[in-house]
């Protein structure tokens, strides 16, 4: 990868990357630090890297980094949990982003990344499962019963609207 290169890579992805990492993490700086660390590995490795697989590289690097920052912090969910009690939102509506954050935030880390890689990023299933290191199986489970739960926590859109 060439200098040109790797500066349109960070022209055409540092905001999509940043988005994913504040979307699952909901800490700015702890977000902004990601994608620094991210962007700085793609350097050091901008001559293993091709310039085509870029994309791949950084959501998958930014993934793992952001994943290292959580248990680091010890604040990771067992990759195999599922969180069947997640409630129902009994508040107010004040806008449909605000309760799909709210729903969001209630989802163990690994069903909100990769909810988030799919319905946010619009990744495809062997693409998170490469950005993951999870089966495209697990993925699509992970998928299910992740929106099982954001269901169940919204209800209806009728009730909503």
């Amino acid at each position: 990868m060439t200098v040109e290169e790797y500066n349109k890579s960070v022209d055409m992805y540092s905001d999509g990357v940043y988005r994913f990492i504040l979307k699952n993490i909901k800490d700015d700086d702890d977000a902004k630090d990601i994608v620094q660390d991210t962007f700085e590995k793609l350097w050091i490795r901008a001559g293993d890297v091709s310039y085509g697989k870029v994309k791949s590289y950084l959501f998958s690097t930014a993934y793992h980094t952001m994943i290292d920052k959580i248990r680091k912090n010890k604040r990771i969910t067992q990759l195999n949990e599922y969180n069947d009690d997640i409630g129902t939102y009994t508040g107010v509506y004040s806008g449909l982003s605000e309760v799909l954050d709210e729903a969001l935030k209630q989802l163990p880390d690994v069903q909100r990344s990769v909810i988030l890689l799919r319905d946010y990023e619009g990744y495809a299933y062997n693409e998170i499962a490469e950005i993951t290191n999870l089966s495209e199986s697990q993925v699509k489970v992970y998928i299910y019963r992740g929106r099982l739960a954001l269901k169940k926590y919204i209800g209806s859109v009728e009730a909503i609207v």
